[in-house]
């Protein structure tokens, strides 16, 4: 694996903490505010089976899908210490190396990929629990934790935190997301259950929201609470309902409602998001099952898929300027760049774009736009596999204009794409995590209803909104 370089301030801040920098750095385009509606109730074809038929997938694709999600396992089964099943936050595919930077993010996709693996035949049952108890009794007794939330990055073996990083209460959230999945995945396996829901009690999200409802990003014992706070659309949905749902120190329902849902319309498609790559569309949908449900304020499903298809449309639009960008080749989000890390997407044009394809914005999409992001996937594998693919799958991302691909593979952009291709072709994720009561019960606590929708409400239109910007 890649040695971290100190000097790269990607691991000195948080990946959100990124994003509010480079925002004020001024590598947003300007978008003019205008006055139309916000709080997207549904989009089109709302209802699962529009989307997510029972085989939305041709034999050719279950085959491809196999084998990327054979490639991303092994990654979350070697990229690890097996003593203390910590993931490494990243591997180099073509020099390896001994770094001991792990991830808590990336050891929550871990959990969930043994879960995967052992539904897929990859692992046996009994290799899969094994591996998930030394984890859980590791995290529950060893790994450094403030308040039950833990450091971003630690030691791979010991669990020493790394780099002065911060307790993460978004990173605490997936890792608690792949904990979860595995108390029900081995939920007949006593001490798993206990310890899994030792991690999650031991969380106190009181502390966290102790002044405001609004969750920050993270704390350190040097100086405190960090000075960003979750008030915007983002992957923080999945901290929040954790939070709601906590069975000891939960938060209250208001919490819910505090953070923004701002509406942005491109192409005559009204989409709440923010100012921030197309991750945040999908990670907090890889646990919770949001399909044929809504708050007071939408459906969440039904927004991803229509943002990430206003997001197919922008790099189509970059076409113009980057000529790799069509229909066989999108995709852009947070990842790796020839100049170093960058958190870079649109619409709202996001960063430096510079024609670089990143394979998990198509492959953590495939449950919103199954084959569209299929004909991503088969193209970067047939036309570019020589460079971008590797062992472990995809590297993080790569440049035909620029003859550049990544050394690297990701841990969270490798699990991603995993843990999306099995809820595209399955749902398996879905439906282990939601048998959670806690899950079910966080999302009772934020106002979550079955709905049918209607031919009126595929318009996607509802109530109207000061936060608004458009295209």
């Amino acid at each position: 694996m890649a040695q971290v370089n100190r000097s790269n301030p990607r691991h000195k801040l948080t990946r959100r903490e990124w994003l509010q920098k480079t925002s004020t750095a001024g590598l947003y385009l300007a978008i003019a505010e205008l006055g139309v509606p916000a709080l997207l109730a549904a989009g089109p074809g709302a209802q699962t089976s529009r989307f997510i038929p029972q085989s939305p997938f041709s034999p050719d694709d279950e085959a491809f899908l196999e084998e990327l999600e054979k490639a991303n396992f092994l990654y979350f089964w070697e990229q690890v210490n097996p003593e203390t099943g910590m993931v490494r936050d990243r591997a180099n595919v073509r020099n390896p190396s001994s770094s001991v930077l792990s991830s808590i993010a990336a050891t929550g996709f871990g959990l969930t990929a043994l879960c995967i693996g052992n539904k897929r035949g990859f692992i046996t049952y009994n290799e899969a629990r094994a591996r998930a108890l030394t984890t859980l009794r590791f995290l529950w007794t060893k790994l450094p934790q403030h308040r039950g939330f833990f450091y971003h990055w630690a030691d791979i073996n010991t669990g020493e935190r790394l780099w002065e990083s911060e307790v993460s209460s978004i990173d605490t959230a997936i890792l608690l997301c792949g904990v979860l999945t595995c108390r029900e995945h081995f939920r007949t396996h006593p001490e798993i259950a206990d310890l899994a829901y030792r991690i999650y009690s031991r969380i106190d999200w009181t502390w966290l929201s102790e002044d405001t409802p609004l969750l920050p990003h993270g704390w350190t014992p040097e100086s405190g609470f960090l000075p960003y706070r979750w008030d915007d659309y983002s992957e923080m949905m999945m901290m929040y309902l954790l939070g709601l749902g906590s069975p000891t120190h939960p938060l209250k329902p208001p919490a819910w409602d505090a953070w923004k849902r701002t509406t942005f319309e491109y192409d005559g498609i009204r989409y709440i998001g923010s100012f921030a790559p197309l991750f945040i569309h999908q990670y907090s949908q890889a646990w919770f099952d949001f399909r044929d449900k809504r708050d007071r304020y939408a459906d969440y499903f039904q927004n991803s898929i229509l943002a990430t298809d206003v997001h197919r449309r922008f790099c189509l639009q970059l076409a113009k300027q980057f000529p790799d960008y069509s229909d066989d080749l999108w995709g852009i989000t947070a990842s790796d760049s020839i100049r170093g890390y960058a958190v870079w997407g649109g619409p709202p044009l996001t960063g430096p774009i510079d024609g670089t394809i990143v394979p998990c914005a198509a492959a953590g999409s495939l449950p919103f736009l199954p084959q569209p992001a299929m004909r991503v996937l088969r193209t970067i594998k047939n036309q570019y596999g020589a460079g971008a693919w590797s062992r472990y799958g995809f590297v993080d991302a790569f440049n035909p204009l620029k003859n550049w691909y990544d050394s690297d593979v990701v841990g969270i952009d490798t699990g991603i794409t995993m843990v999306m291709a099995e809820n595209a072709r399955t749902g398996f994720v879905w439906d282990t995590f939601m048998r959670n009561p806690e899950a079910q019960h966080a999302m009772e606590r934020a106002g979550f209803h079955s709905y049918q929708p209607s031919l009126t409400q595929e318009t996607g239109l509802s109530l109207p909104s000061e936060n608004s910007v458009s295209r």
